[in-house]
């Protein structure tokens, strides 16, 4: 005796749908396994008929069946509970409230380890919240609010400059990187090879150091550069003239700087006003974060100097200068694109935030940003 087919009708917009979900990439396997039992089941085909064609059991056949009639479409969807160990409630909420809101004794963080013992879970079971949850306890980062009284003119003169450079004018940002140290490793390090990286030893022998004075070109990217033993108002004044003879046409100059003494020293000043094409902006206090030529050092120290070695002063600044060259081969300027409004407003986040946690210790940093 057979059993009687239960035919599932299906409507039109329901079968589009569907078939839609089974061509679509980015609908999941299962979802996409539950809509071909549907469209095999309104064609006519038998459970055990579908349950050979797809590789499943037949009882699952009849259990999406059922749903599509009793829910329709959109019961496909459903993730059904499974097996194994079931979420703990409030396990991940204890977890991130612990890690953000305490340290274990005697240290600065957690570890997933210590945050397991803690908790009486596996160091998996913390690692996977950290993850979900975008945590991570060994990493930080600084900052500091600027003091300046002047902080808001600045800033907005700078940003205002990067944004909108003056016509037919160039924009440099200028800074010096200094104490940038001759290291020379103890012995040769072992060349990088398929399976490891490369080595060096972990002793040096220090053989003097040099400053680079660099103006990066905001438009271009170029950077000009010159190296010297010191990093006294005299070395700016000879790096002024380079850059005053590197740009002979007399277009106007914008200068971006921080206020460090040599940059404001009188001699400086005077030589400064003697040539009105140069015009200079000063970067507000413990801010250089606003000076482009920043993220060109960092470029420098990652690609260049810190994982070279130097046998002397000479050879550190020679590999400088070449790294320099190489970069004006192929420059990329750095594009600016936050405004003074929403540097305002995440600074302003920052200060709300640090008068939340110790009240009375920003009452100066909010002076200088209002």
């Amino acid at each position: 005796m057979t059993r009687k087919t239960t035919v599932l009708t299906l409507s039109d917009e329901d079968r589009k749908t569907l078939e839609c979900w089974v061509a679509a990439h980015g609908t999941p396997q299962q979802v996409a396994l539950r809509c071909r039992i549907i469209l095999y089941k309104s064609e006519g085909l038998t459970d055990q008929e579908i349950a050979q064609k797809l590789d499943v059991n037949r009882h699952t056949c009849r259990l999406w069946r059922q749903r599509m009639s009793e829910e329709g479409p959109s019961s496909l969807w459903e993730v059904a509970s499974g097996r194994g160990r079931k979420p703990q409630q409030g396990l991940a909420a204890s977890i991130l409230d612990a890690t953000t809101k305490t340290k274990p004794k005697g240290q600065t963080h957690w570890s997933s380890r210590a945050m397991a013992k803690e908790k009486g879970v596996h160091h998996s079971t913390v690692a996977r919240v950290w993850s979900d949850n975008q945590i991570k306890p060994h990493r930080h980062k600084t900052f500091k609010l600027s003091k300046d009284p002047d902080f808001v003119p600045k800033l907005v003169d700078v940003v205002g400059v990067y944004l909108s450079p003056p016509q037919n004018a160039v924009v440099l940002c200028i800074d010096e990187k200094s104490q940038i140290q001759a290291l020379d490793r103890t012995q040769p390090g072992l060349p990088m090879k398929k399976g490891r990286c490369g080595t060096w030893t972990h002793d040096y022998v220090r053989h003097g150091t040099t400053t680079l004075f660099a103006a990066l070109e905001v438009a271009s990217g170029r950077v000009i550069g010159e190296c010297y033993g010191r990093h006294r108002h005299q070395e700016v004044l000879k790096f002024l003239r380079k850059i005053d003879k590197e740009y002979e046409n007399g277009e106007e100059l914008h200068l971006i700087m921080d206020n460090y003494c040599t940059h404001k020293h009188t001699k400086v000043r005077a030589w400064l006003e003697k040539r009105p094409r140069f015009r200079v902006h000063f970067i507000p206090t413990s801010s250089s974060w606003l000076n482009l030529v920043e993220r060109w050092f960092a470029e420098l120290t990652q690609k260049a100097v810190r994982r070279g070695s130097f046998t002397s002063v000479p050879d550190l600044i020679e590999k400088v200068m070449e790294f320099i060259e190489s970069h004006n081969e192929d420059a990329t300027p750095f594009v600016w694109t936050a405004t003074a409004e929403s540097i305002l407003e995440k600074i302003e986040k920052c200060r709300r935030r640090l008068e939340e946690i110790s009240p009375g210790c920003t009452s100066r940093k909010k002076r200088a940003a209002t």
